[in-house]
């Protein structure tokens, strides 16, 4: 996970302009007029020509298949709507904290995880529906990974952290793992693989600290002033980007600048200093 960590600093920092910017908002958007004219078809003739299906596919040349299925609403009404503003609202925060090209990143590698799915069991002789519903809602997962501590307001009135929602939303996954039948049940281990490879890196650093202190706090410090004062040696760079990890060293010529809002010292870069989510003590 860490390898893969370090392609995507490196892959987003050489391709500065790679991304779809404000990606979710799109998918929001889209969502909206698929369900609106769906409405409207009572032959349910539109949402068979969206949806993935490797068949139509692969022997009937149907490629747009490859990306309209995650503009296929799962809910419909008030909980369509609500559901749309979570995902809106989690996925916005995350462009904004990793930067367009990381998030981007993030999806597109959570869709052909799907159609990975799609056609690896469609060859297999199994009909399977993909759609984006899990990918959607494993960015909670990336969500609560980033901010563990927040805290939101559960229908709109009681306080609670994200850590907790999200062990919610594992449940959830869990229950759809054990009560769908094969191979539906592998949607869920999909999202979660994504969510991993992208997220894994920060889940072990939340953790970390937890399985520290299960061994009774016990620390080597000779090991720690040595790892210390080897990374200020290994430290040739005076400014690091927190969102993409660019510093003065690699890019000389890149303006860098120190926020003013967030508490504490949290240096950017001139692509994300208007462009982050700002520390609060």
């Amino acid at each position: 996970m860490k390898s893969f960590d370090r392609w995507v600093d490196r892959f987003c920092a050489s391709h500065r302009r790679f991304g779809i910017a404000n990606l979710m908002l799109y998918i929001v958007i889209g969502n909206v007029i698929v369900w609106l004219f769906g409405m409207m078809d009572t032959t349910n003739m539109l949402y068979s020509m969206l949806y993935f299906d490797a068949e139509a596919i692969f022997r009937h040349g149907q490629v747009w298949r490859l990306v309209t299925f995650v503009l296929v609403p799962q809910y419909s009404g008030l909980s369509l709507l609500i559901s749309l503003y979570f995902y809106y609202f989690i996925g916005s925060t995350l462009e904004q904290h990793w930067g367009t090209a990381r998030f981007t990143l993030y999806y597109i590698f959570g869709m052909v995880f799907n159609m990975l799915y799609g056609v690896i069991f469609w060859l297999l002789g199994f009909n399977v529906s993909v759609d984006a519903s899990y990918l959607n809602l494993s960015m909670f997962f990336a969500f609560a990974a980033t901010y563990p501590d927040l805290v939101v307001l559960l229908f709109f009135i009681i306080p609670i952290k994200i850590k907790w929602l999200a062990w919610i939303d594992a449940a959830f996954f869990a229950l759809s793992i054990v009560m769908n039948p094969f191979p539906v049940n592998l949607l869920p281990v999909v999202a979660v693989l994504n969510f991993l490879l992208f997220c894994g890196s920060d889940l072990m650093a939340y953790v970390r600290p937890y399985r520290n202190v299960s061994r009774g706090n016990t620390v080597n410090f000779r090991r720690e002033v040595n790892r210390m004062k080897r990374e200020e040696r290994s430290k040739d760079y005076t400014r690091r980007c927190e969102v993409c990890g660019r510093t003065d060293r690699d890019y000389p010529d890149l303006e860098f600048r120190y926020c003013s809002r967030c508490t504490g010292y949290h240096c950017y870069c001139i692509d994300h200093i208007n462009n982050h989510v700002h520390h609060k003590d």
